[in-house]
């Protein structure tokens, strides 16, 4: 059990019983974290707020299900980018659907960027990338899920994710290059 679990766990039992309190002060631990989780998804900080309330909501309603098996922190996490990714779906975010043609683009895994980028320069080129590209990109870089966790968030093919986070690491690449920064190939 980790030290986070141990410090909440008091709070998070009380929040099982339904106690006001206890949502407020597990809200007031999680909320900046989770916003900016939301954020990095839906790109507008109104809607950001409210996704990561809608969230909150709905973890809430769903706590007596959590059972410790993961630290509450990345239990919460996963519903806010559900919640997130399920607010992009309603304003129809569409999906590229991958013919053969694209499948025969040959992955390169290189990820490496000069030592000169720093982490906010990627992280605000990714910002720019078209949503299909950011969102697949994001889950895989930043939140560490495979092709295959991205195909069910998402509801797409695997080779779909796969052909987006490629477009997007290239569309990244290129788009660091242009600001005067080499990338290593």
């Amino acid at each position: 059990m980790s030290s986070a679990k141990q410090l909440h766990q008091p709070i998070i039992d009380l929040c099982k019983e339904n106690n006001k309190k206890a949502q407020m002060q597990l809200y007031n631990l999680y909320c900046k974290a989770m916003f900016l989780v939301s954020l990095r998804y839906v790109k507008d900080r109104f809607i950001a707020e409210d996704v990561m309330q809608d969230a909150f909501i709905k973890a809430f309603k769903n706590i007596k299900k959590y059972k410790n098996e993961v630290p509450f922190g990345g239990w919460l996490k996963r519903i806010v980018i559900n919640q997130s990714i399920d607010h992009l779906k309603k304003n129809r975010l569409e999906f590229v659907t991958i013919n053969e043609d694209v499948l025969s683009i040959e992955e390169d895994a290189d990820w490496k960027v000069e030592s000169t980028i720093s982490v906010n320069d990627i992280l605000a080129k990714l910002e720019q990338l078209k949503e299909k590209y950011r969102l697949v990109v994001s889950l895989y870089l930043i939140e560490g899920h495979d092709h295959q966790e991205i195909a069910t968030i998402l509801n797409i093919s695997e080779n779909t994710s796969r052909t987006h986070l490629l477009r997007g690491r290239k569309l990244l690449k290129k788009a660091l290059k242009n600001t005067s920064y080499a990338t290593r190939y």
